[in-house]
């Protein structure tokens, strides 16, 4: 699967930030809602506040265009069944429709909650990334998952993908010897905890009047169809 290009996170981001102190959000078919406090926040005692940095920061750089009125918000682990079966089943046409077409943007955030293997599969997402070539490499570990803590990322399996996408090879080993990006993906599995995720994969849907949606678990074509829709109607 060929995704449009990445494009760096600029003024669509930003100026989602700093908007709406108040987001709805939605858990199964109940609405409550969810307090949005400017960034940055000085942590207090308590439950975890919940800020536009939770959903936008520490994750992958924009897919698709940035000013798209609905953004999609992944939390995933490469080596999570659920996750590859959403890339295959799921993802293609909903990309199609509503990425390519520029409805909705999308950014991933790991949750690397099933082994070591998950946590260097997502720093040589984010070493890729340092080349421009996030999504290429994303693609790449799903469209070689074989399972849970087999082998299939390993480091040396991780090289060859980095050749695979056409990464320079000594700029991508020097980053994942120096894990550089391992503070991003423990800020993201921050994150996944303070929004109360269990499993992965995990969706949040930003509205354009920034309510939220939550998706829980690989959900078919239709049950992002009609949020999607839903919120574009606003």
């Amino acid at each position: 699967m060929i995704h449009i290009p990445s494009l760096a996170i600029g003024a669509g981001i930003a100026s989602v930030a700093i908007i709406a102190m108040f987001l709805a959000f939605n858990l199964s078919n109940n609405e409550s809602e969810l307090e949005i406090a400017p960034t940055p926040v000085i942590e207090e005692s308590g439950p975890a506040q919940i800020t536009s940095a939770t959903f936008f920061e520490n994750g992958s750089p924009i897919l698709g265009n940035p000013n798209a009125p609905v953004t999609l918000i992944e939390f995933g682990d490469y080596q999570c069944f659920y996750c590859n079966q959403f890339f295959h089943k799921t993802e293609p046409e909903l990309f199609k429709n509503y990425v390519e077409t520029g409805k909705v943007k999308v950014i991933f955030k790991d949750y690397t909650i099933i082994g070591p293997d998950s946590v260097s599969a997502a720093h040589a997402a984010h070493c890729a990334d340092e080349q421009e070539m996030f999504w290429e490499y994303h693609d790449t570990l799903y469209n070689n998952w074989k399972g849970e803590n087999n082998g299939w990322a390993s480091s040396e399996n991780l090289l060859e993908f980095a050749r695979d996408v056409g990464l320079d090879i000594d700029m991508f080993s020097k980053c994942m010897i120096e894990s550089k990006h391992t503070s991003v993906i423990t800020n993201s599995n921050q994150d996944a905890k303070d929004l109360g995720l269990t499993g992965t994969p995990a969706f949040f849907v930003i509205g354009p009047d920034n309510k939220v949606t939550k998706i829980g678990g690989a959900q078919p074509y239709d049950v992002f169809e009609r949020i999607f829709n839903s919120e574009l109607e606003k």
